[in-house]
């Protein structure tokens, strides 16, 4: 793996009124890294990519991207520098085709502003890369079904396509399994595994099993720290982990 980390976070703080949300936080991810990011509920996990992203601006700290600080940055900037964020929670236009709201994503890439979607349709290289980002996470069949017409899974697919679009350097993942059933889990689970090679991934996500299967290092986020960062291995060893994270998860079941 090339040594030189395609994203550096130093130092990094949010504070909301009294609350410390982020607190001193350091992190790096290397090219063709799969970085998890585990936490219990409230840990900061959000609102820490929040600030990699560009949502948030950080109150100190300091963020690198292939070696130059963006935490100035717009999210846009970010975006265009290489830097792509899919949501949680499904943020792709309902009623517009999955083959419309990739385009969207294709065009902001190019720098592109349009005002209105439809006459980007004549743009046969426009529209043959969106269906090629569709196809590479397996929705070529569903181009002209509207977003809201697709079953949630699929829906998630069509965002990872909006995502890849952007043509990134760092995809910063926030619970791309949140609502999936077991197949459609295990379906992500390898379409990520197969895109590894493509980009880095910063990995927010709930999912243990996911997250073991995935990633090639764990930071672990407690109230707004870094408890540890290791291999899976080594998270799945450390007592303080299973206390604070793993342990919570177990007993829930």
């Amino acid at each position: 793996m090339n040594r030189q980390p395609i994203l550096t976070v130093s130092g990094l703080q949010k504070k909301f009124g009294a609350i410390q949300v982020t607190d001193d936080v350091s992190l790096t991810l290397f090219p063709g890294e799969v970085h998890a990011l585990i936490g219990p509920n409230g840990a900061g996990k959000t609102t820490l990519i929040n600030q990699i992203a560009g949502d948030l601006f950080p109150d100190a700290g300091t963020i690198k991207l292939l070696g130059q600080n963006v935490e100035t940055w717009s999210m846009a900037r970010r975006a265009r520098a290489g830097l792509s964020r899919s949501y949680q929670i499904n943020s792709a236009i309902k009623t517009f085709t999955a083959l419309e709201n990739v385009l969207l994503a294709v065009q902001a890439r190019d720098g592109h502003n349009f005002h209105f979607l439809r006459p980007v349709l004549k743009y046969s290289h426009l529209v043959d890369r969106a269906g090629e980002f569709l196809r590479k996470v397996g929705m070529q069949d569903f181009t002209d079904v509207p977003v809201g017409q697709l079953a949630y899974g699929q829906q998630r697919l069509v965002e990872l396509a909006m995502a890849l679009a952007t043509e990134p350097k760092v995809l910063l993942l926030d619970e791309p399994m949140a609502g999936l059933g077991p197949t459609e889990t295990s379906r992500m689970v390898e379409l990520l595994d197969t895109l590894r090679s493509q980009f880095a991934m910063l990995l927010v996500e709930h999912d243990m099993q996911a997250v073991f299967a995935l990633a090639d290092r764990i930071s672990v986020l407690v109230y707004g720290r870094i408890l540890l960062c290791d291999t899976p291995e080594a998270v799945k060893a450390s007592p303080l982990v299973r206390e604070a994270y793993l342990g919570e998860e177990e007993g829930s079941e």
